[in-house]
């Protein structure tokens, strides 16, 4: 028999650097789940990662008190950052441009972030980073 799910957890932790302060204890402390053991598994999991990449995890939560989790890959704003080399994207988006990376970099983004993509093929996948870059204020070239 399935074991009963009491909730689900979101979080977005740095590659290998998960530990019991916040907001990581508090939010697994709510349910009662093992904090030490998750940060262990999770650093596990994202050793080979580039360290302090943030990762987003969904954490399923169960009745009697253990958890499975799941990662993703890393959000597009980031890796679109690295790709232009930026600390942060324009304050004002639309208005100021900050960098520019190009379509060929927009489609090496969408194939790491393909299975979290809602795209049919990898071109959908490439339209849709570059949008995101637009709305960072990043020019896509090419």
């Amino acid at each position: 028999m399935a074991k009963k799910i009491a909730g689900y957890i979101k979080l977005q932790i740095p590659a290998g650097q998960a530990n019991p302060s916040p907001p990581v204890g508090p939010a697994l402390g709510q349910r009662g789940l093992n904090i030490m053991e998750f940060c262990k598994a999770f650093n596990a999991t994202t050793q080979n990662l580039e360290q302090g990449m943030p990762i987003p995890v969904v954490i399923t939560a169960y009745g009697d008190r253990t958890f499975s989790f799941i990662t993703k890959t890393p959000p597009a704003s980031y890796l679109i950052r690295k790709a232009a080399g930026l600390e942060k994207g324009a304050s004002i988006a639309g208005r100021e441009t900050v960098g520019s990376i190009t379509m060929a970099q927009a489609r090496e983004i969408a194939e790491v972030k393909m299975e979290d993509l809602n795209a049919i093929d990898l071109d959908g996948g490439a339209q849709m980073i570059a949008g995101s870059a637009r709305s960072m204020g990043i020019k896509v070239e090419g």
